[in-house]
């Protein structure tokens, strides 16, 4: 009994080393850790993901564009507004983009991103002559209320 139980544990043993050395690559010809076929499969399957993971930015000019082409034909706005409005559309939204990098909690984020919505609001409004200004308000409250707007 004792000479199959000890043939037994050797043979669990034998296989248990075998299988752990075809893990680090020395099973299949590797030459130490991490050589073997499976891990340089691993790692560039890894790299693929992390690459995926990483959703592509949109430019911040190409987001300004898409806003002035709303904008520009429902305020009749001239060349002239149309790049300073362009000008601060693209400063506040680079500001927002190093708020929300910043290691603060999450109201203070909001804080700043309201404190500089309204800043850009205003500085949106001053290149406004009145007619433009009630255009302005009244897309601003369609933007806040969309599925009202839709309706009509």
């Amino acid at each position: 009994m004792k000479i199959v139980q000890s043939l037994l544990v050797g043979a669990f043993m034998i296989l248990s080393i075998n299988t752990i050395s075809a893990q680090y690559g020395n099973g299949y010809g590797g030459g130490g850790y991490g050589s073997g076929y499976g891990s340089g499969r691993m790692n560039s399957s890894m790299d693929q993901g992390r690459s995926q993971e990483k959703p592509k930015e949109i430019p911040v000019e190409e987001t300004v564009g898409k806003i002035i082409e709303k904008l520009k034909p429902a305020l009749t706005l001239d060349a002239l507004q149309e790049i300073a409005i362009s000008n601060i559309l693209i400063e506040s939204i680079k500001r927002q983009g190093v708020i929300l990098k910043q290691e603060t909690n999450q109201s203070d984020q909001m804080k700043d991103i309201q404190i500089l919505s309204e800043n850009t609001e205003r500085k949106i409004v001053e290149l406004l002559n009145d007619d433009q200004k009630e255009k302005y308000k009244v897309l601003k409250e369609e933007s806040k209320n969309p599925k009202k707007s839709k309706k009509k």
